[in-house]
């Protein structure tokens, strides 16, 4: 059995002997992009399990351990990861705990010393928290992540954000039920075969990959006219994670609309790009601006591959890159504003707008101070300068109900029907109207 060592801070570290004999066990956010992630960690030579249990009793855990007033999300992984050491059928004494740490204000950057004091107290302190982050925030023997697994990682993330993007446009419409997710779990087995043999992992196979993905989701059969696109946006646990947002898409889907998620690359770059904006601020080592610079702007070129494939697709949507977003924002946000999801959750939902998705639900944790500020607390400007914007603001934590939620989901939709109509009659162009070549060959057979 692995022995316990710790640092000169007291903290338990991660070390190679636990490499070979504990499974870390990870919460989910993105079930496309975590699935290969996890492969990818497997592949390093982690054993890795990635938690997917959805249900009340999580929050109660999580409740347990961590105060009511504490950012929701931190309260759902720390309740997660606990649930899943003491009823997954894990011994206890042979996992660790692995969780991302951004650096910065909020967030990820204090959920581990949060996820540290709920094992004290729930006496499990002997179980490692390993941190994932590129800042070199924690160290740990027997875990790192190399530049070949980063650049790996990249790659991971824009497979899963085009396939998420594609799928997104395609399961509104799909004519045999479940196809949709069938080429999802396709794709993402192929993927992780390519990675386990070395495949995918250079930019040109990536742009085939990307026509590949695109060719094979637009062949799925689909029918009818196009519908009301519905933007979700917000923090980002609570935009992505099923758990976090009482499985927000599924009933968008239910409510016979299409859901419009923008990608992770984006927040992704957005971190990266922070470091950068730090130094122009206030100050700091230009070497460290440089590297930031060439990181970002090679996720940057992985980017603009991916929207270079949707558009020669013919059939899907495009986002826009996130200069395009940057630009968006000037004269709202200022690049100081970065907290949390900072100036680009706005950006987020201007994107959205000059896309023609004027619906949009803006996700947020209750009492998120830097969420509020730039989701809930934009809403007017963009309603001043965007008069036909409807925008939502829902806030989740454990006292909300789901009922209560999706109660006011509906009023938003029943407005944007109204807002169609009102279009309509005034002889404007819909915007939700504009048609796919693919859906408005479907719509008149």
């Amino acid at each position: 059995m692995a022995k316990l060592v710790y640092d000169d801070t007291g903290r338990l570290l991660f070390t190679k002997e636990m490499k070979e004999e504990y499974t870390l066990l990870m919460p989910q956010m993105l079930p496309v992009h975590f699935g290969m992630m996890q492969k990818l960690l497997q592949r390093e030579g982690y054993k890795v399990d990635m938690l997917t249990t959805n249900h009340r009793g999580l929050v109660d855990e999580g409740l347990k351990y961590v105060h009511n007033d504490t950012c929701y999300p931190a309260l759902l992984v720390i309740g997660q990861l606990i649930d899943a050491v003491k009823h997954g059928g894990y011994d206890p004494h042979k996992v660790g705990l692995l969780i991302t740490q951004t650096g910065g204000g909020c967030r990820a950057s204090n959920y581990i010393h949060l996820l540290r004091k709920a094992l004290e107290k729930a006496d499990l302190a002997y179980i490692p928290v390993v941190s994932v982050n590129l800042s070199g925030l924690e160290k740990n023997p027997g875990f790192s992540l190399t530049l070949s697994f980063v650049r790996k990682a990249v790659f991971a993330m824009m497979y899963g954000d085009l396939i998420v993007n594609v799928a997104n446009q395609v399961r509104p419409y799909e004519v045999e039920p479940g196809a949709t997710d069938a080429m999802i779990q396709r794709w993402s087995r192929q993927l992780v075969e390519g990675f386990q043999a070395g495949k995918g992992m250079s930019r040109g196979q990536m742009r085939k990959i990307f026509d590949l993905i695109c060719a094979d989701f637009a062949s799925i059969p689909v029918e009818g006219s196009p519908k009301i696109r519905v933007g979700v946006v917000g923090e980002i646990y609570v935009k992505f994670a099923p758990l976090g947002n009482n499985n927000l898409e599924e009933f968008l889907l239910r409510e016979g609309v299409e859901p419009v998620v923008p990608g992770l690359t984006d927040f992704i770059i957005f971190k990266i790009y922070n470091r950068v904006a730090d130094v122009d601020l206030y100050g700091g080592k230009w070497i460290k601006k440089a590297a930031c610079r060439a990181f970002m702007g090679y996720v940057e070129g992985c980017q603009r591959d991916m929207i270079a494939a949707l558009e020669k697709s013919g059939r899907f949507r495009a986002p826009g890159t996130f200069q395009d977003l940057h630009k968006l924002v000037h004269g709202y946000l200022g690049d100081g504003n970065k907290m949390g999801e900072g100036w680009l959750l706005t950006a987020e939902m201007l994107e959205l707008i000059h896309s023609g998705t004027n619906n949009i639900v803006c996700t947020q944790p209750f009492g998120c101070l830097p969420n509020h500020i730039v989701g809930k607390g934009m809403i007017r400007k963009l309603k001043d300068e965007y008069p036909y914007s409807n925008v939502v603001a829902i806030d989740y934590d454990p006292g909300a109900t789901k009922i209560n939620q999706e109660n006011r989901i509906k009023l938003m939709l029943a407005n944007a029907k109204g807002l169609v109509q009102q279009e309509s009659t005034s002889h404007r162009e819909p915007l939700q109207e504009k048609k796919h070549p693919r859906l408005a060959h479907a719509s008149n057979l």
